[in-house]
């Protein structure tokens, strides 16, 4: 059998580091954390001199201060001539390791690396045992990063602002109710589905060793509030929501196909990106014509696939975004996966760990150990894996799709961005509406054990949108008993509704 072409990337190499200890002092901070993981990565495509031949090194932007990550990073590694590369926050988690492979398929580059990380647990142990931690501060004249990816895309509409919405949790739940209805389902069987489904994912993340918990949680335990496991926002208790006070980071290291070669790195553990495609095409929630559905989704995983030369059914395992459940069950809806394959590998968000801004990467990182396979007797069996990213509140979206076997046209990437903005124009917002509307999306938001007020985003006689609110105890009771999704209301002025 032909070998793959000299320019094909080939993930080479993986690394997971995690600290769990409750004693802040004895943690590293994030850049640490990324740079033990970039020597695991060395380590497992089985060459510490690789560390040496690195030429990129490219980090998603976390919740830390590093002027240069990417230069702490490459001087820590003695690699210090390194190109370092930083992703704002908004820009696709994905698209770091799309731009590290089109670099190395176009001959630019052989070798380049991709990481990320967070120390938030640390953060929060220093805050409760009173020992505040302290990142390294670069100098001021600290060179900027030779590239940063940019995004200047809004999160929210200026009417979900003044409305109250801005909260992740709440914008996913709204989806949630959305998805529900769109599925017609009641309240209280959806619930039990939800908890159902995550309490498998659990499983996955009890069975995974980079897992920030390991341990299967029941369905009730999932469902129904309590002290430990607060509601944030209906449906949405504590254990659906992502845990990102973690201390863990990734890093994928990427080669050519000729230099991997060169360097005698070991073929069976070799994962290809196949193709990716993305959309950056940002419309606020309240915009969207379907809030349980995106075209930029249904665009980019299909082009994705279709640039693989594979199909959907060819998927073996997947890691769609896992933020809240409406994004998993979103992606899974438009990528029109159904039971073709489990939905995670990571064990989601909740579960594995949820680091500030880079867990897609964790998600393409455990992917690759999934696509490895543990029986030599199956390794010859091509296997394809599908992974998943957003930015914002499904304002981007991503796909890109990986196997155990390279194509023979190598990798490509699509940006689709410009058919989604055909596809997904914004519906009207009108700030001053008063009159009947009809309830596309809603969620009843706590404040510690009460809830606190009702947002939904309604439709207008006039085909235009509206963002609207209500303190009525007795209202909000009745919208987490009944579907109120497609029901009319009346607004007043001040966008309060009853």
């Amino acid at each position: 059998m032909k070998g793959p072409a000299p320019n094909t990337p080939v993930i080479v190499g993986i690394g997971f580091h995690q600290e769990k200890s409750e004693d802040p002092t004895k943690c590293a901070e994030p850049y640490q954390l990324m740079v033990r993981a970039v020597r695991r990565a060395a380590e497992d495509a089985g060459s510490a001199a690789l560390l040496e031949q690195i030429e990129s090194i490219s980090v998603a932007q976390g919740g830390w201060e590093y002027h240069n990550p990417g230069k702490l990073i490459g001087d820590a590694l003695s690699c210090s001539s390194a190109r370092s590369i930083l992703a704002d926050l908004g820009v696709l988690q994905l698209s770091l390791l799309s731009e590290l492979c089109r670099a190395i398929a176009s001959g630019a580059q052989h070798v380049g690396v991709v990481t990320g990380g967070e120390a938030k647990f640390r953060v929060l142990r220093g805050t409760l045992t009173g020992q505040p931690v302290v990142d390294t501060e670069q100098p001021e004249n600290t060179p900027p990063p030779d590239i940063r990816l940019t995004s200047s895309d809004p999160w929210c509409s200026d009417l979900e602002g003044r409305r109250g919405l801005s909260s992740p949790v709440e914008f996913f739940a709204i989806i949630e109710s959305a998805l529900r209805y769109r599925r017609g389902v009641d309240v209280e069987r959806h619930r039990d589905e939800m908890a159902a489904l995550y309490s498998r994912f659990s499983d996955v993340a009890a069975a995974n060793p980079h897992a920030w918990r390991r341990e299967s949680v029941s369905a009730d335990a999932i469902r129904n509030a309590s002290p430990k496991n607060t509601m944030l926002a209906f449906p949405y208790t504590k254990r659906h929501s992502t845990q990102w006070n973690v201390n863990q980071a990734v890093a994928i290291i990427v080669c050519s196909a000729a230099r991997a070669a060169q360097l005698g790195l070991k073929d069976g553990g070799s994962i290809y990106p196949l193709a990716a495609a993305q959309s950056k095409h940002v419309v606020p929630l309240a915009q969207q014509k379907r809030l349980d559905s995106h075209p930029g989704t249904v665009l980019s995983g299909r082009r994705a696939l279709a640039l693989a030369g594979v199909t959907v059914r060819d998927v073996t395992a997947a890691e769609l975004y896992s933020c809240f459940p409406a994004a998993i069950q979103s992606f899974a809806q438009d990528l029109q996966l159904g039971e073709t394959c489990p939905w995670t590998v990571t064990g989601a968000m909740p579960f594995a760990g949820g680091p500030f801004n880079s867990f897609s990467l964790e998600g393409v990182a455990r992917m690759v150990e999934v696509l490895r396979g543990d029986e030599p007797a199956r390794r010859l069996e091509r296997r394809i894996g599908l992974v998943s990213n957003l930015s914002g509140i499904f304002g981007k979206q991503a796909c890109a799709v990986f196997s155990n076997a390279p194509n023979a046209e190598g990798y490509r990437y699509e940006d689709v961005t410009a058919a989604v903005a055909k596809r997904d124009v914004p519906v009207a917002l009108n700030d001053d509406y008063v009159g009947p509307a009809t309830i596309v999306g809603y969620t009843v938001v706590f404040s510690g054990a009460l809830p606190s007020h009702a947002i939904a985003i309604c439709d207008t006689p006039a085909a235009e949108r509206t963002v609207v609110r209500s303190e009525d105890g007795g209202l909000l009771e009745s919208m987490m008993r009944e579907e109120f999704c497609g029901r009319v209301v009346q607004v007043s002025a001040g966008g309060s509704f009853s």
